[in-house]
């Protein structure tokens, strides 16, 4: 079975001369905390105290380096959660979604749509069909 790159590492990152990765040390603080913490309330002051710096500082960086912005990051962290929890586990849609981080069920259905082309529920009776076949 192929494994796709997660949402985090589609994600765009300047490379060096000779292709390896150049990320700043404060942005990969900031992603591997987002990483561990994505199931709470997170904010961008927040995290620029984890990492030491400013949150101005801290969301044009991270926008800079990763292509996505802050917000838009962590709601593709929580959503990639989302995608395993909607297969592996029998919960409600609602509990996936406060389980991931999201503070209402219409923001986890809204941001989920825009970004995975379809519904929890319709993303969860899809897989469970190709898996099925």
């Amino acid at each position: 079975m192929r494994k796709y790159p997660s949402l985090a590492e589609q994600i765009r990152q300047p490379s060096l001369q000779n292709g390896e990765r150049a990320e700043p040390v404060e942005i990969w603080k900031a992603r591997k905390f987002i990483q561990e913490h994505s199931d709470e309330k997170l904010g961008l002051t927040k995290v620029a105290k984890f990492v030491n710096i400013s949150a101005n500082h801290l969301s044009e960086k991270f926008k800079q380096v990763t292509g996505v912005n802050f917000v838009d990051y962590v709601a593709r962290q929580r959503i990639e959660k989302a995608h395993v929890l909607l297969l592996e586990v029998d919960l409600r849609v609602s509990e996936i979604a406060f389980a991931v981080g999201f503070q209402s069920l219409s923001q986890f259905n809204r941001v989920f749509k825009k970004l995975a082309g379809k519904s929890p529920t319709q993303y969860r009776a899809t897989k469970a069909k190709h898996r099925r076949q």
